[in-house]
């Protein structure tokens, strides 16, 4: 059957109209255009059951208004229903035939007023964005479908409502959907109007922003030529992404669905547009193969008391003048009212709509009509008010609540939910599967985002909640070994545990044991003209200074701590300062009793005062230089993390390296002080000339500390603290082997020489 859409194609009058198009007609004949006749009538054709109860329920809704005693009393509503055919040529007649009664009569002179007062429509996007060009002067039109976002601009479009959301919450809540599942791989389909157009607009804008890629973005019309079609579907068969979002109306949906079947396209997951998710007409068995599975928002559905009996009782009876339903009857029940012979059943107007199943009559899922009976109630009030406080009166319509909070938007059960082609496991559809912990996204050339590489974190960095990048450790933290989390790093400093440290614990040990044998030996012998030569007092208190430099490493092993820092330096140079005072005191007794011409006993009676005032002033001077540095500039621990990266070195900072090497040089002085006399009195005419051992004592304790300097300088870590350790370790045994060990071997092993005459000779060797 065919409709025709110059005229209304229902219509009743009232003292008040409104005006109503829909897609009463999915298919439209495509006239020759011609400037010199009048163009031919648009004629429609396959009636749409959805969309023809959406202008039932329009009357529906008019008809209990008529009825009702509250609202617009006395006064009559009537309507003109208008067929758009879903196509923006008819729905520009049908506004025009509202505004101004028959469309075709152009000979009239315009009054300047509407006939009528509201219109309801229309279905679709484009088609409502040109009626709002022809009627936007009147300010008259609600659409109860047009989801395009466009629509919201008040600037060109100041008069137009509607009671269904924009297409900018859908469309940013469809990319929430695809990234809830983790699908960063899309293809996507529109729409080549408005409403597809506007909405994948907004959709890929926001998937962007949820870091979801589109692999292609297909746009068919359902004007296309079938190749254009059949070019768009073996598009999405041979991408890679296994999720299609399809932004499309209904018109373009039934055509892109029968191509998918005769491609054989199947095993995708879809993600539709509210226009046809939740179409009835789609969820038959002949789709189920393609579209099983589809998920998708719907619009808020609702129960309308009484449109169900309302519906039931269309029938052609109620117009028998009424060519639109002679259509419906044939089409809804399978018969025909003419008689011609090939007809298999003759409609007699009186069959029963429940006795068939049909999407006229479903009323289960009352959504879109919802809109269209909240449109109707909507113009009433707004007339009502009008008529009762006068015509300042604003009209308000409250249409969408957008407000929940990030996170809280996307509520649903995923248990009951069957996927593409019936399967219980959820699609997975990337571009490039997650990286591991460890690994970060590494861009690929002229690829999207979605599509990377992995590539492993450098040392101190890890990648676990945000694979995307890879994130530095905090300062005093390091990466594990697969660069998942970040562990406290390695304190690192010479403890008494590890080997180095026993070791170095060990021979620290040794020898101030070694140095209390050679004291427990020289007491013992403390009598004999051997001790008595090397002035026994001095001797005791070498000894006592050499054991405190033996056991000063100690303090240099263990975890730094504020005491051992400000210890470990301080007593290394007073004991140091100490031990050397007591050499140089010594050398100069040698060089003094072996240069002067005075008798023996005035000679020992003058330098032993000498000795102790040259001990006591040399290692004041030492304790004065070490109380200024703890008192300036104290050495502190401190957590060494530049010199190595993945470990923290515990040592301990000198505070003032100025005090730091004032000790160690006034150290070095008195050495040289006493190398000096010491090889100047290296020929003194005696068989134990005590000044060359100092000499070569000097010599090694020299060389010693000399080498330490560049190796303190250049090592690293606790290795700083164990060369340190090894100097004074090396020069304690060097002073204490070539001072002592000669006089403990003539002690211990020649007695015979331990005499006074054999001291003073001076042809006899050791």
């Amino acid at each position: 059957m065919l409709g025709s859409t110059e005229f209304p194609v229902l219509s009743k009058e009232g003292d008040i109209t409104i005006g109503g198009v829909f897609s009463i007609h999915s298919q439209i004949s495509k006239p020759l255009l011609s400037f010199t006749n009048d163009s031919e009538s648009l004629i429609c054709s396959r009636i749409n059951f959805r969309e023809f109860r959406f202008a039932q329920t329009m009357i529906f809704a008019i008809q209990e208004i008529n009825n009702s005693s509250s609202l617009l009393p006395n006064i009559s509503i009537g309507y003109k229903v208008y067929d758009s055919c879903g196509s923006t040529l008819p729905s520009m007649r049908a506004v025009m035939g509202l505004m101004n009664g028959q469309e075709r009569t152009l000979d009239k002179t315009c009054s300047g007023q509407s006939s009528v007062h509201a219109i309801i429509g229309a279905s679709e996007s484009s088609s409502t964005i040109a009626m709002l060009q022809i009627s936007g002067v009147f300010k008259i039109p609600i659409s109860h479908f047009a989801t395009c976002a466009c629509l919201s601009n008040r600037k060109e479009y100041p008069s137009f409502f509607r009671t269904i959301p924009s297409d900018y919450y859908q469309s940013r809540a469809i990319a929430k959907l695809v990234k809830h599942f983790g699908w960063t791989w899309v293809g996507v389909v529109r729409s080549d109007n408005d409403y597809g157009n506007n909405g994948m607009e907004t959709f890929i804008a926001a998937a962007s922003h949820e870091g979801v890629c589109v692999e292609y973005s297909e746009a068919i019309s359902r004007t296309d030529p079938s190749w254009r079609v059949e070019r768009a579907v073996r598009a999405i068969h041979d991408g890679t992404a296994r999720v299609l979002v399809a932004f499309l109306a209904q018109g373009e949906m039934d055509i892109l669905l029968e191509e998918a079947l005769r491609q054989n396209l199947t095993g995708l997951q879809w993600v539709g547009s509210e226009s046809w998710i939740t179409a009835g007409h789609l969820a038959i068995e002949r789709y189920s193969g393609i579209l099983t599975g589809s998920l998708g928002f719907a619009i808020r559905k609702t129960l309308i008391t009484g449109l169900q009996e309302f519906l039931l009782k269309v029938n052609p009876s109620q117009n028998p003048q009424s060519d639109l339903l002679r259509e419906f009857w044939e089409a809804i029940i399978g018969c025909s009212f003419k008689s011609k012979f090939y007809v298999q059943k003759q409609c007699s107007g009186s069959e029963r709509l429940e006795d068939n199943s049909n999407p006229f009559t479903d009323v289960s899922q009352l959504r879109i009509s919802n809109n269209v009976y909240k449109a109707v109630y909507a113009v009433a009030h707004a007339m009502h008010n009008m008529l009762r406080c006068g015509p300042n009166v604003a009209l308000i319509l409250f249409c969408y609540e957008a407000s929940i909070p990030n996170g809280e938007q996307l509520i649903m059960n995923e248990q009951s939910t069957t996927w593409a082609s019936e399967s219980p496991k959820m699609p997975h559809s990337v571009c490039s599967e997650s990286c591991l912990p460890g690994f970060r996204q590494a861009v690929i050339q002229d690829k999207p985002i979605c599509c990377f590489s992995c590539i492993a974190c450098a040392a101190g960095e890890i990648s676990n909640s945000n694979p995307a990048e890879c994130s530095r450790c905090p300062l005093e933290f390091w990466s594990n070994e697969d660069h998942s989390q970040c562990v406290p790093k390695v304190i690192e400093f010479l403890s008494f545990v590890e080997t180095m440290g026993a070791l170095l614990t060990a021979f620290s040990l040794l020898g101030a044991s070694s140095t209390l044998l050679v004291l427990c030996v020289f007491f013992r012998f403390h009598h004999t003209p051997l001790v008595k030569a090397s002035n026994s007092e001095l001797s005791f208190l070498l000894l006592f200074s050499l054991t405190l430099c033996f056991l000063c490493p100690l303090t240099f092993i263990g975890r730094p701590t504020e005491w051992s820092c400000m210890l470990r330096h301080t007593a290394f140079g007073i004991t140091f300062a100490l031990c050397i005072s007591c050499i140089l005191a010594k050398t100069l007794a040698v060089v003094i009793a072996f240069k002067a011409k005075s008798p023996a006993n005035t000679l020992m009676q003058c330098s032993a005062p000498l000795q102790k005032i040259t001990v006591l002033s040399c290692t004041l001077l030492q304790v004065l230089v070490c109380v200024l540095w703890l008192l300036l500039a104290p050495p502190f621990p401190f957590k060494n993390t530049a010199h190595a990266t993945e470990r923290i070195i515990l040592q301990c900072n000198l505070g003032s390296p100025i005090g730091f090497w004032a000790m160690l040089g006034y150290v070095g002085l008195l050495a040289m002080l006493c190398f000096i006399l010491a090889f100047l009195a290296r020929k003194v005419p005696d068989n134990f000339n005590e000044a060359k051992f100092i000499t070569f004592s000097m010599l090694i304790f020299c060389a010693v500390w000399l080498t330490f300097i560049p190796a303190y300088v250049s090592s690293p870590g606790k290795f700083t603290v164990a060369v340190e350790i090894f100097a004074m370790l090396g020069s304690s045994f060097g002073l204490l082997c070539c001072i002592f060990a000669p006089k403990c071997y003539i002690l211990l092993l020649k007695p015979e020489r331990n005499t006074k005459k054999h001291m003073m000779g001076r042809n006899q060797k050791i």
